[in-house]
């Protein structure tokens, strides 16, 4: 119901079911996680925390200690704080989940992994690398003990350490985890999956950053070929990947390849994007850059000016 997005329906589906007293006491917090999820997917994390929170509230009453149910709540109250960049909140729940998962679960079960993985993109996002290469091992452990050899989810964990790695500039180990994760999509995934141009343009941003240029348009063209194939046209990761394109050509010198794709760029976001987006006025410069190399200055004022006037 929630994943169709039907949010109104199912809203009023568990909020009817407790206002009509017809459910046991023990299906009640259920029903107000169920609201809390909504409103979750719709974004209105104050509201859904509220929800949590009444159910979390019943359960600890009415439930042993180290129960699983618990650890599903406090799990789904860290998301909320994490949606809502609370972070050290959102490690403060996500460590009261896995300390009952730990004492309640098998050594080597999923939601350990679901929740060690939270907690290491959170010190992720908190540029805390260590810590959130800790915790992102953790869960592949449990992975490579409890999945088959080619599941998805690996190559998830694998991208994730990927990414750390990429922040601390770790080049090298990045590319490493990046490629385990790609052999794994290509041997399950479907050719076009949308994440498997996500890998490619990690591979191609790495190879970016250490100067690798050829390299880098060499996977950032893997990517945009599946992304073109599995996109709506005007999607906003397809401008993504043509910006990246264009930058290196721009680095290069190649200076008219480089307008060919910020203007491809240009296009979807102009298309997709309201009028005033931050993302329009990067275009804007981007272009008023390459002219700036080219020395074509009024070409180049004309797209600076384009983009102060969406940043003032």
């Amino acid at each position: 119901m929630i994943d169709i997005g039907k949010y109104d329906h199912a809203h009023q589906y568990f909020t009817l079911s407790i206002q009509n007293n017809n459910l046991p006491q023990s299906a009640i917090p259920t029903h107000y996680n169920g609201i809390g999820l909504v409103y979750d997917e719709k974004g209105e994390y104050d509201k859904a925390l509220e929800y949590y929170e009444k159910a979390i509230e019943i359960q600890i009453k009415s439930l042993p200690p180290y129960h699983p149910s618990l650890a599903t709540m406090y799990g789904n109250i860290g998301l909320a704080y994490n949606r809502k960049g609370e972070y050290d909140k959102a490690l403060e729940y996500y460590e009261k989940a896995i300390e009952i998962q730990i004492k309640s679960l098998p050594q080597y079960h999923p939601s350990l992994a679901t929740t060690y993985t939270n907690i290491g993109s959170v010190y992720n996002t908190k540029s805390e690398y260590d810590k959130a290469l800790e915790y992102y091992e953790k869960a592949l452990e449990i992975k490579v003990k409890s999945l088959p050899q080619y599941h998805p989810s690996l190559a998830t964990t694998y991208s994730n350490i990927g990414l750390v790695y990429h922040g601390k500039g770790e080049y090298d180990k990045a590319l490493e985890y990046y490629e385990k994760a790609i052999e794994i999509q290509i041997k399950s995934l479907s050719q076009y999956h949308p994440s498997l141009a996500t890998t490619y343009t990690n591979i191609g941003l790495v190879y970016h950053e250490k100067g690798e240029y050829d390299k880098a348009l060499e996977y950032y063209e893997k990517a945009i070929e599946i992304q073109i194939k599995s996109l709506p046209q005007y999607h906003p990761s397809l401008a993504t990947t043509y910006t990246n394109i264009g930058s290196v050509y721009n680095t290069k010198s190649e200076y008219d390849k480089a307008l060919e794709y910020y203007e491809k760029a240009l296009e979807i976001k102009v298309k997709s994007l309201p009028q005033y987006h931050p993302s329009l006025a990067t275009t804007y410069t981007n272009i008023g850059l390459v002219y700036h190399e080219k020395g074509e200055y009024d070409k180049a004022l004309e797209y600076y000016e384009k983009a102060i006037e969406i940043q003032i």
